[in-house]
């Protein structure tokens, strides 16, 4: 086996199979989807630093969480974008290796400011009189760079662990990116290191997150239904409700396209999925959060007449 091993340039991307008509119309369809995600996240990181009303931790984390959003889906769809419209399937072994660090990161990272933005709103809600000094400007800058620190640190450490290993077989990736766990499929020797550390990662970045998630939004809910006035329930609800219907759209993909088990008869699915959590979910963030959040409306009012006025 040992002679048999050789260092492997580019992988194949096998993805879908795909007549060029089809793909080229994939192309067409996956570009427009980009580039509006890229507006979409794009407006609210503006209108966040342009707008002082928007200048409170709530809006800080929002502001990560629309760069996360833009940089995601960068990883991986320029390439996929690329093979449509060229009609080919391989991925340098270098590009290979960048794609698996970002997306790991980023998805990691996403986890990790989720939560951090479901215990500010705990604090909003179950502490208002001590929000701001909670809250304060060094512990949300701590908590950003702590989640983004983790986050590649965890990712490189699966890499490292992969690039261990040695690919000796057939290169095709059954894909449409470098997703960790589809390379490693085809590394040779043992690879349960590698794939006790992914499930240990996954537990860690979304188990934990969403049981503290949980946990919060429990007590959440129990000071929301103490509150006397209708109007400040509705308000408190109104303030959580845009969180909680990412926390649970991300987390909810999020743990059927890590966690599942590896099953040969689902990769098919499994891709399909994959797909609509690089391209769809990040648009679900900007969309939620324009159309149900009336503070981010407001502003974006602000700057249209200040536009116009000028």
């Amino acid at each position: 086996m040992e002679g048999n091993q050789s260092w492997i340039t580019e992988f194949i991307l096998v993805g879908f199979q795909l007549s060029e008509e089809m793909e080229l119309l994939l192309f067409v369809i996956f570009f427009i989807l980009y580039i509006f995600n890229l507006l979409a996240n794009g407006m609210i990181l503006g209108l966040i630093c342009l707008d002082l009303k928007l200048h409170s931790p709530m809006y800080y984390f929002l502001s990560h969480l629309a760069v996360i959003d833009m940089s995601y889906p960068s990883s991986s769809l320029p390439n996929l974008l690329e093979n449509l419209v060229k009609h080919k399937k391989t991925i340098s072994f270098d590009s290979c290796t960048m794609q698996m660090v970002f997306s790991l990161a980023f998805a990691s990272i996403e986890c990790l400011i989720l939560v951090v933005m479901s215990y500010d709103r705990y604090v909003a809600i179950c502490h208002p009189l001590r929000y701001t000094v909670i809250m304060n400007w060094r512990l949300c800058i701590v908590l950003a760079i702590t989640s983004w620190a983790c986050g590649f640190s965890l990712s490189l450490v699966q890499v490292f662990l992969l690039l261990r290993l040695s690919f000796c077989g057939p290169q095709k990736i059954n894909h449409f990116f470098c997703d960790i766990r589809s390379v490693l499929k085809v590394a040779c020797g043992d690879t349960w290191i590698s794939e006790i550390s992914l499930f240990a990662d996954g537990m860690f970045i979304l188990v934990t997150p969403i049981s503290l998630v949980l946990v919060s939004y429990v007590r959440i809910l129990w000071a929301i239904l103490k509150i006397q006035s209708k109007e400040g329930r509705k308000k408190a609800f109104s303030t959580c409700s845009s969180h909680l219907c990412v926390v649970g759209f991300y987390f909810g993909l999020a743990m059927i396209v890590y966690m599942v088990p590896d099953n040969s008869k689902q990769e098919e699915q499994l891709k399909i999925l994959f797909l609509f959590y690089t391209l769809f979910n990040p648009l679900l963030n900007p969309l939620i959060y324009s159309l149900r959040n009336a503070q981010v409306k407001a502003a974006f009012y602000r700057v249209l007449q200040i536009n116009t006025t000028v």
